[in-house]
């Protein structure tokens, strides 16, 4: 089952740095705080059978092309991600930000410009592990057939599915995502 790493190895940290005007090293540690409370907004949004429907018809919308063969930011609709990243954590969105802020040591402002850019291509991922290799935007319907337990399942396995020789990180996910506690799955279902 893919791993939390398998997303992270598909984002171009220079080009992301680049974008947001910082050191490759500050814009992996924004990314690596930011991306598993999206996956985890999103695993608590799937908890409910609601949720999981709108983010089974999400995933139609997301092209998996785009996380094949590395992403290019160029590509990546950040108007698009902010929908997303409102939609996900809801009301919470503003507190998720500063709880993770608090948590990593990683600024504000950084965190809420990650979140939108890595958004469409958390979606475009899992299009791809639920559509399959090589499938289409319009393959994730099959997904939307009981999504709360295959959603669930494939989020869940991204979230457990970190390595932890990228920065320690072995209790650390379980420790951020669970100091966040009732913030995630704020969003809309």
């Amino acid at each position: 089952m893919a791993g939390i790493d398998d997303i992270l190895s598909t984002i171009p940290l220079d080009q992301l740095a680049g974008r947001l005007g910082v050191d490759e090293a500050t814009a992996q540690q924004a990314v690596g705080a930011a991306l598993p409370a999206l996956l985890g907004g999103l695993r608590a949004n799937a908890q409910d059978p609601a949720g999981a429907a709108s983010l089974g018809e999400a995933l139609t919308q997301h092209d998996p092309s785009l996380v094949e063969g590395g992403v290019n930011l160029d590509d990546v609709d950040t108007a698009d991600g902010e929908k997303i990243v409102r939609h996900v954590f809801g009301s919470n969105e503003e507190a998720v930000v500063a709880q993770l802020a608090d948590s990593t040591g990683t600024q504000q402002g950084l965190l809420s410009k990650v979140l939108p850019a890595l958004a469409p291509i958390a979606l475009a991922f899992l299009a791809k592990q639920l559509g399959g290799k090589d499938s289409g935007a319009g393959s994730a319907p099959a997904a939307q057939e009981g999504a709360g337990g295959g959603l669930g399942d494939l989020l869940g396995g991204l979230l457990g599915g970190g390595s932890g020789g990228s920065g320690g990180s072995g209790g650390g996910l379980g420790d951020l995502l669970g100091g966040l506690g009732g913030l995630l799955g704020g969003g809309r279902r």
